[in-house]
């Protein structure tokens, strides 16, 4: 077991786990983050999307040991912040979202997109989501609430 220090939603912390533990599990199973969600547990799905230093990234894939001194951002600590509330709006107004288990890794992936293109084509959009799969809603209303997000969120992103 080591101590692997880190900030989590704009706080200090510390976990004591195996290098090689995976992030998803620290998150989920430690910490009681239950937004990221472990769909495939292979990189594939997205469902378990959180952001590392800015990035998105799959936390099934991220070993614990990698994430020392690093800044991860979950949907707990973005769904108050004025971008999270832009979005998840945006998604319930498009009516992207059915069953929810994909909705945190989609918001995610579309915080990401946003943040460094604040006005994104479909094009653009279809590649920022392209790591998330969604089997209920189908894409079209998940573009729109990113459109929808993209046009309310001026100043945001």
């Amino acid at each position: 077991m080591t101590e692997i220090a880190f900030v989590l939603n704009n706080k200090k912390i510390s976990v004591e786990a195996e290098g090689a533990t995976r992030l998803l599990d620290i998150l989920r199973e430690d910490l009681g983050l239950t937004a990221v969600k472990e769909g495939c547990g292979e990189g594939e799905c997205g469902a378990c999307s959180v952001l590392k230093d800015g990035l998105l990234v799959n936390s099934c894939m991220v070993p614990i040991g990698t994430v020392a001194g690093c800044s991860i951002e979950t949907l707990e600590g973005l769904r108050n912040s004025d971008e999270g509330r832009c979005i998840i709006d945006a998604f319930a107004d498009s009516g992207a979202v059915q069953c929810g288990f994909c909705t945190p890794g989609m918001v995610m992936a579309s915080i990401a997109l946003l943040r460094v293109n604040a006005h994104p084509t479909i094009d653009e959009i279809k590649v920022g989501l392209s790591g998330n799969l969604c089997r209920c809603t189908g894409y079209d209303m998940i573009i729109k609430g990113v459109q929808l997000a993209s046009e309310r969120g001026e100043g945001i992103w």
